[in-house]
C-alpha cells in the first residue's frame, strides 16, 4: 500500500524507525538502528500457506506478524455533485516478536499492544503510524497529514471484539452489524464516515495469500471490503459537506519484502455502477517491465475470478510530473483484461495526489474508469497508489 502491499509495508517500517530516533522516549528495546535500516525479521511468523480466516477475529490485530495495515480509500460527492476522494490508513509495525503473554505483567497488556520495558510504560514493540489525506477535486486541492504513535498507554492500537483501530483521535470503530465509522480530523480537513459492509471479504490470491516474490514466505495474508456505501461529512477550508458514495477497505499482515530489483508497485481498486469492482497490481522491476507476481481479482456479485500477470494488459497512454518532487508519474492508462472481455481508460480525478511523507513520496488518489466489457458499457471510480518513481523502494528493507 501501500498489496503486500510492499509499499505499505515499507511505509510502516521506516515511520517506525524515524519515531525510534526523533520520538520524546524509547519506542522499543533497541537503540542502535540507522535511518534506512530494519531488525531482521526472526522470530516473527511468515505467510507460507492460506490461512483458516475467522472473522470477526481477523478484524483485529496480529502482532504475530511484523506489519499490519487497516487501509480506507473512498469515493464520495456532496448533494450538489461536488467531488472527493479520502485515504485514512492505519499502520501497526512491530520492533520486536510479541512476548508471551506468561512473561508479561496482565498490567501491561491493553489495545492489542505488549508493553515489555521493566521501567517504562512508554516501551513497547508495536508502533503505530497514519496517513489521512482528502482530494478536493473540485477546487484541485490534495490535503494530507501524517501521524505517529507508540502502541501504549492507548495512543494508538487495534482490537477484533468490537473492532476498534486508532491512533490518538483518528479512529475506525464498529457501529453495531457490519457498520463502521471513521473519523479523523486536523486543522484543514475532517472526515466522519460511516460505511455499511455490503458483502463478505473479498480474500485476495490464493484463499487470501498474496504472494510478492518466489522467496518463501515473501507473501502477506489479504482481503479487502469493497462496495461498502458510505454517508457522513467531510469538511474543507472551514465547511462541512454532507456525503454519499462507496469505500474500499483493505487488510494486510506480513514479515515480507520487496525482491531485490522490484522498485515499486503500481496498485488499483475499482468499484463500477453496476455493483462489479476490480483489484489490480503491478510489481514494477528497474527496466519497467512486469513482475511475474502480479496480478489482481475481478468481483461480480457471487463470481470472483483471479487474476494473473498474463492475464492483463496495462499501458500507459499520459504522464504527469510533479512539481514537487520532480518525479513522473504515468497520469492515464488503457487497461485490457481478454478473459473478462474488458476494456477501460483509467485517469486520475485530478493530477497532483502526491503525498510526501517521513519515509517516501509516491501518488496516491481518486481515480475515474471508462469502458466496456463485452457490449456493456462499464463505468466507475477507485483508487491508485503508484509507488517508486520519487524514491527507490527496494533500497528499503522492510516488513
Amino acid at each position: 500500500m501501500k498489496h503486500r502491499h510492499p509499499l505499505r509495508a515499507l511505509l510502516a517500517l521506516a515511520a517506525v524507525l524515524l519515531l525510534c530516533l526523533a520520538g520524546p522516549g524509547p519506542a522499543g528495546a533497541s537503540s542502535g538502528i540507522r535511518w534506512g535500516e530494519a531488525p531482521e525479521p526472526e522470530g516473527f511468523v511468515r505467510a507460507f500457506t492460506p490461512r483458516d480466516w475467522q472473522f470477526p477475529a481477523d478484524f483485529g490485530a496480529h502482532p504475530e506478524y511484523r506489519t499490519e495495515w487497516w487501509y480506507y480509500t473512498g469515493n464520495l460527492e456532496s448533494d450538489d455533485g461536488r467531488p472527493f476522494g479520502y485515504q485514512l490508513t492505519i499502520f501497526r509495525q512491530a520492533l520486536a516478536p510479541d512476548v508471551p503473554a506468561a512473561d508479561v505483567p496482565a498490567a501491561a497488556v491493553s489495545a492489542g499492544a505488549t508493553e515489555v520495558s521493566a521501567g517504562s510504560r512508554w516501551r513497547t514493540p508495536q508502533v503505530f503510524s497514519a496517513h489521512f489525506t482528502v482530494s478536493d477535486i473540485a477546487t484541485d486541492t490534495f490535503l494530507q497529514e501524517e501521524r505517529f504513535a507508540r502502541g501504549a498507554l492507548g495512543l494508538a492500537g487495534a482490537e477484533a471484539d468490537p473492532y476498534a483501530v486508532w491512533l490518538d483521535d483518528w479512529r475506525i470503530n464498529a457501529e453495531g452489524p457490519d457498520r463502521v465509522r471513521l473519523q479523523a480530523s486536523t486543522g484543514a480537513m475532517a472526515i466522519d464516515l460511516t460505511l455499511r459492509q455490503s458483502r463478505p471479504p473479498v480474500l485476495q490470491g490464493q484463499d487470501g495469500l498474496s504472494r510478492k516474490g518466489p522467496e518463501a514466505g515473501n507473501a502477506s495474508h489479504y482481503y479487502s471490503l469493497v462496495q461498502q456505501p458510505t454517508e457522513g461529512t467531510v469538511t474543507v477550508a472551514g465547511r462541512e459537506h454532507a456525503v454519499h458514495g462507496v469505500s474500499w477497505k483493505d487488510h494486510e499482515f506480513s514479515t515480507s519484502v520487496l525482491s531485490p530489483g522490484t522498485v515499486g508497485w503500481d496498485w488499483f481498486s475499482a468499484q463500477f455502477e453496476d455493483g462489479s469492482a476490480l483489484m489490480l497490481y503491478g510489481l514494477r522491476r528497474e527496466d519497467g517491465g512486469k513482475e511475474p507476481f502480479s496480478g489482481g481479482r475481478w468481483i461480480d456479485g457471487d463470481h470472483e475470478l483471479e487474476l494473473g500477470a498474463e492475464d492483463y494488459d496495462l499501458t500507459v497512454t499520459a504522464t504527469w510530473r510533479s512539481p514537487h518532487s520532480g518525479a513522473r508519474y504515468p497520469a492515464a492508462w488503457r487497461l485490457t483484461i481478454p478473459r473478462l472481455d474488458l476494456e477501460l481508460v483509467i485517469t486520475p480525478q485530478m493530477a497532483d495526489q502526491e503525498l510526501s511523507t517521513a519515509s517516501a513520496t509516491y501518488w496516491e488518489g481518486a481515480l475515474r474508469y471508462r469502458g466496456h466489457q463485452g457490449e456493456q458499457a462499464l463505468r466507475g471510480r477507485g483508487y491508485g497508489e503508484l509507488t517508486g518513481y520519487a524514491d527507490r523502494l527496494d533500497t528499503l528493507r522492510g516488513g
